[in-house]
């Protein structure tokens, strides 16, 4: 069972205690889901963080409302960033500016640090034919070719030079504690979990959330990769980790206990839009835009059309590993899947 022991979480700038040493704070976001989970753990002379939020004046004014409110002035001595998306390392220059050493994956360093320094004024071409390929319809397309893209640039600070790797099965000491650094895969490549040894604590970022799933995408960088597949992969692999002693500190959403029951949750979750595509493609070929109704079962409106397009993406080359659909290429440069008869 999914327990959830602190329902209120903390306003911008304070913290809420949720073990000895371990303050939970939230950092808000403009966007859909509204918030960003980040830790503090008072570690010797100083604190650890883990994740910032993007770099924005108002997430810089809350960081200092918190330094000098419930984090009582002390330095930050660390800064531990569990992936490489926006929300989550945002701010890693800044504090590493103010003298915070910046510890993350090597992969998740690199892919950080090059999307900051890859701006763009419109999609490039490679991003277009890749929206093309997806079946995006032509008013959004024509929308998007039009409009500067998002870019890492604009939500995050310039990354200097110079981070500390953590590596898959390290141990490492924060806070006081022991913690395996264990890497889940999916929604970011080499996102770093943390597990206590005293199987108190987990830091689960993204790929630990408690009640909803993380965005499984796949990107004009990486046409043919199969983010399901690892996501299931990385799920199986941790599910012999979890105990319901465990504290779950999650990138989102209310920290919670009963992680063996959300580890068979998560994987269920996929499982089962894979049934509802296999079943929606039984019925005629289509693209990989008009496979949002079984995969969501819901209204996708603008603002998260983007997302639903990647996850369809990736759920249908998923299949297409498996070697249970096809795809031919149409005309209009879409790509029409269809399932292999058996």
């Amino acid at each position: 069972m999914i327990t959830t022991p602190f329902e209120d979480p903390p306003a911008p700038g304070e913290a809420v205690e949720v073990a000895d040493g371990v303050l939970w704070l939230q950092i808000p976001l403009p966007m859909v889901l509204g918030h960003v989970n980040a830790y503090a753990l008072r570690d010797g002379d100083g604190w650890t963080l883990v994740d910032t939020g993007l770099d924005t004046k108002k997430t810089r004014a809350i960081w200092e409302t918190a330094l000098a409110g419930p984090l009582s002035g002390v330095p930050v001595r660390r800064l531990i960033v569990t992936h490489h998306h926006p929300d989550h390392v945002g701010l890693a220059g800044w504090f590493q500016a103010r003298g915070a050493e910046l510890a993350m994956t090597r992969v998740a360093w690199l892919t950080a640090r090059m999307l900051t320094l890859d701006v763009q004024d419109r999609p490039n071409a490679e991003t277009l034919a890749f929206w093309q390929s997806a079946g995006m319809d032509p008013e959004t397309l024509a929308k998007r070719a039009g409009e500067r893209p998002f870019n890492f640039a604009d939500t995050c600070t310039p990354m200097p030079l110079g981070f500390t790797r953590l590596s898959d099965g390290e141990v490492i000491e924060v806070g006081g504690r022991r913690w395996t650094i264990r890497f889940g895969q999916g929604h970011a490549p080499d996102h770093a979990t943390f597990w206590a040894e005293d199987d108190s604590l987990v830091i689960g970022g993204d790929q630990l959330l408690a009640t909803i799933s993380p965005n499984l995408g796949v990107y004009a960088t990486e046409p043919e990769a199969d983010p399901v597949g690892e996501w299931l992969d990385s799920c199986n692999g941790l599910a012999p980790h979890a105990r319901d002693s465990q504290l779950v500190l999650p990138g989102h959403k209310l920290p919670y206990r009963g992680l063996p029951d959300r580890m068979r949750q998560l994987i269920d979750n996929h499982d089962g839009a894979l049934d509802r595509l296999r079943t929606h493609l039984a019925k005629g070929s289509c693209t990989a835009a008009q496979c949002f109704p079984p995969l969501f079962k819901r209204e996708i409106d603008a603002g998260t059309y983007g997302l639903a397009l990647v996850e369809a993406v990736a759920h249908l080359n998923h299949l297409h590993r498996l070697g249970e659909v096809s795809r031919c290429r149409q005309a209009d440069g879409a790509w029409q899947w269809s399932l292999v008869p058996d």
